[in-house]
């Protein structure tokens, strides 16, 4: 498995008179973690939206391993990329496992079961979030924070080359966000994903965007992206960037009353 190059060149998204994205390029080169970071509102899910084919650009192009994302085959893009969104809306009547062997489906026959190897993707996908003992459990009835870890364990047994991910740790407790991201780190794959806690985005990505107002505000590795001019600019509040003596990636340290004189 080859991790894909994900190049998103000068793209706008409106909605009517409002503009979701504003001129936006990015880059991801294969096997890179990219963290997408901003205040709510910055434009974070829908630029991820333009990626995995939810929302089209007005102006500029998606690219795939230097293809247009948007004239793929859908069979084809579905092999590529796998997608986790924010807050689904999915109430699956399925078993758990059911719910992660959807995740094979690009790359069977219509109608055809699992295979072997289908069976082993499935297997290692629930051991990577934890959730092998919920296999046989209802989707249905499973807490926020199970259901989040199975859609992530059905984006993994996809097998993609590029994961595209809104918030990943959302109702993770703190032991299955850090395990959940470790792995995502770990994978021979490309991921984009967005993020609001900073210290997360800071030690497991590769290098970060940070959006506001449907723009690029910086970009680069975390270190040089996060300081307290930037996020006094974007985020309108007081804060401290040290580098943590254990991890060595900066730590942000918010000041809720403003800076201690």
């Amino acid at each position: 498995m080859t991790a894909t190059e994900l190049s998103i060149d000068g793209v706008t998204l409106t909605a009517g008179a409002r503009h979701l994205v504003r001129d936006v390029s990015l880059t991801a080169r294969p096997g890179e973690t990219i963290g997408l970071v901003g205040p709510n509102g910055s434009g974070k899910s829908s630029l991820l939206r333009t990626v995995y084919r939810v929302l089209r650009p007005d102006t500029g192009r998606v690219r795939v391993d230097g293809g247009d994302a948007w004239s793929l085959p859908v069979r084809q893009l579905a092999r590529t990329v796998a997608a986790v969104v924010q807050d689904s809306a999915a109430d699956f009547d399925l078993a758990v496992r059911e719910v992660v062997a959807m995740g094979r489906t690009p790359h069977k026959r219509l109608l055809s079961g699992d295979t072997p190897e289908d069976t082993g993707f499935i297997d290692s996908a629930l051991l990577a979030v934890d959730a092998v003992h919920l296999a046989d459990r209802p989707f249905d009835r499973l807490s926020g924070g199970e259901r989040q870890r199975v859609l992530i364990a059905r984006a993994l047994a996809q097998r993609p080359t590029l994961l595209v991910l809104d918030e990943p740790t959302n109702h993770l407790d703190i032991r299955h966000q850090l395990s959940v991201l470790g792995t995502l780190r770990r994978l021979p794959t490309t991921v984009l994903l967005a993020l609001h806690d900073l210290n997360l985005a800071a030690y497991y990505c590769d290098r970060l965007y940070v959006l506001h107002d449907g723009a690029v505000t910086a970009s680069g590795p975390p270190a040089e992206v996060l300081t307290p001019h930037l996020l006094a600019e974007v985020y309108g509040v007081a804060a401290e960037v040290a580098t943590h003596p254990c991890t060595g990636a900066p730590q942000v340290t918010f000041l809720p009353e403003g800076p201690r004189v």
